[in-house]
């Protein structure tokens, strides 16, 4: 009996200080999470940023197509 009392006296300190050790990780873990997910919602407002823009682009580049498609017709007719 005092051989398995012995044990737990030792034992309880290293699980309790294994239990830290985890809980550290853990905390550290949901920090990490935490800032993936500030970066991918950054890099979402930047791509949706971007698709803007290259929409915004698009639209100017049909309209200057059909500016220049309308000065080639009239420049037939004369």
């Amino acid at each position: 009996m005092r051989q398995i009392r012995m044990l737990l006296v030792a034992l309880v300190p290293l699980t309790v200080l294994g239990a830290c050790t985890s809980a550290s990780d853990l905390e550290s873990a949901k920090q990490e999470a935490a800032q993936a997910n500030a970066t991918a919602k950054q890099a979402l407002q930047a791509s949706q940023a971007a698709q803007a823009s290259a929409a915004a682009a698009a639209a100017d580049a049909k309209a200057a197509n059909e500016k220049a498609d309308r000065m080639f017709q009239r420049s037939l007719r004369k």
